[in-house]
């Protein structure tokens, strides 16, 4: 994808899932990648791994690889987090918000610290890991992208999971917002929307044929998609292909937003 080589790249949440296919097709189109992980380094080695990999078929690209310790809900955190980016990769071009969690919980029984902890990772952390990107933008007169990994719930309700349904349509208006605001500075503020994806965090429906059969009932094509096509549609929004767009999200999904429900006309014709 044209515009990707030599690029710096922060994934926050790159320790697998999502972040890590996301992490990895950077490293394929030859972008520097910074992968940011909560805990102990050992919980992003898998990650690592997998750019080593991509890096030994890109020599020739000058690709670099390092692992940024952080939680994004923690103000210090984030600035240490970009600082260290810019020191190991030499500057940042491109954030991808990708860090997120979800607590399931009856609304009426949802307390409202699990409801803040969710906006704090999802949303907050968006917000914090975008201001300090932007910064250095803004700082180094250069144009840059943020892509924030959202999802189809952005739109779609999603009951016993308020908290990261709001801090998904939160990020919507995030994303917008930033878009309008830097576009005259040449930032470009995009989003994707997963839906259904197979990823570890999904295994509970992922290896159960009977919820996964009824997970794919809702989606027009079928089936879930892979950490490694979010990853492809990342990378074309960082790209130079992507120049013209910005503000937008793109709903990987399937066709789950267009409402499966649907497809058979509710008319009495």
């Amino acid at each position: 994808m044209q515009g990707l080589k030599g690029k710096n790249v922060l994934v926050t949440g790159g320790s697998s899932g999502i972040g890590q296919a996301i992490a990895v097709r950077f490293a394929e189109y030859g972008a520097n990648v910074a992968i940011n992980y909560l805990g102990r380094p050992e919980e992003a080695k898998g990650t690592e791994d997998q750019v080593h990999a991509c890096v030994e078929k890109v020599q020739q690209e000058g690709v670099r690889d390092a692992l940024v310790q952080g939680d994004v809900s923690r103000e210090d955190d984030v600035v240490k987090m970009v600082e260290q980016t810019v020191a190991d990769l030499g500057g940042i071009d491109v954030l991808i918000n990708n860090a997120g969690i979800q607590i399931s919980r009856p609304s009426h029984e949802l307390s409202s610290d699990d409801f803040e902890k969710v906006l704090a990772v999802n949303l907050r952390g968006a917000f914090l890991c975008a201001r300090e990107a932007i910064c250095r933008f803004l700082d180094a007169g250069t144009a840059g992208v943020v892509i924030n990994v959202s999802s189809v719930h952005q739109l779609i309700p999603k009951p016993s999971y308020l908290g990261y349904s709001v801090s998904k349509g939160g990020m919507q208006n995030l994303t917008r917002t930033l878009a309008l605001e830097y576009a005259g500075q040449g930032i470009r503020v995009n989003s994707i929307g997963p839906g259904a994806t197979t990823t570890p965090i999904n295994r509970s429906w992922v290896d159960d044929p009977e919820k996964k059969t009824m997970v794919e009932s809702h989606i027009p094509m079928a089936r879930p998609g892979t950490a490694d096509e979010m990853g492809g549609v990342a990378c074309f929004l960082a790209s130079d292909d992507a120049a013209y767009i910005t503000g937008q999200t793109i709903f990987v999904d399937g066709g789950l937003t267009l409402f499966a429900d649907f497809r058979e006309p509710w008319s009495s014709e």
